[in-house]
């Protein structure tokens, strides 16, 4: 990979770091037309795509949306839980959990590539005061 597009990835992440939040692409490429302005979705998705792989971002499934890395552990999957009222998205590591789905799917001779583990509902913050279902 070439400089512009580890600088890319760079500018990318630190947009994603500050948001602090979930992001369209296409919101990523427009917090960065101001410092790129020929900047085109291609470049965007490659730089997400790259930062994805290497676990630097994690790409929330159900929202068509990424999120910065919020733990060390870059290369584990993790639990993603998803606020449906504010959108905070909290960041977990269960690797007994992740273990135990593998190992789940493989009875069938299912090999899993990769873990996307996302939970909906409320955080603490907007779920205070909700009496309990």
């Amino acid at each position: 990979m070439g400089k512009r597009g580890e600088k890319m990835q760079a500018d990318v992440l630190a947009v994603l770091r500050r948001r602090g939040g979930p992001l369209s692409a296409y919101e990523v490429l427009g917090a960065l037309r101001e410092r790129h302005p020929k900047i085109a979705p291609p470049t965007i998705y490659r730089a997400l795509a790259a930062l994805t792989e290497r676990g630097r971002v994690h790409r929330l499934e159900s929202m068509n949306a990424f999120i910065a890395c919020q733990c060390d552990r870059h290369m584990q999957a993790s639990i993603l839980s998803i606020c449906d009222d504010c959108g905070t998205v909290e960041e977990s590591v269960a690797p007994d959990l992740l273990e135990e789905l593998s190992s789940v799917a493989g009875k069938s001779g299912f090999r899993p590539a990769r873990h996307v583990i996302e939970i909906h509902g409320l955080c603490a913050s907007c779920g205070a005061g909700q009496v309990p279902a």
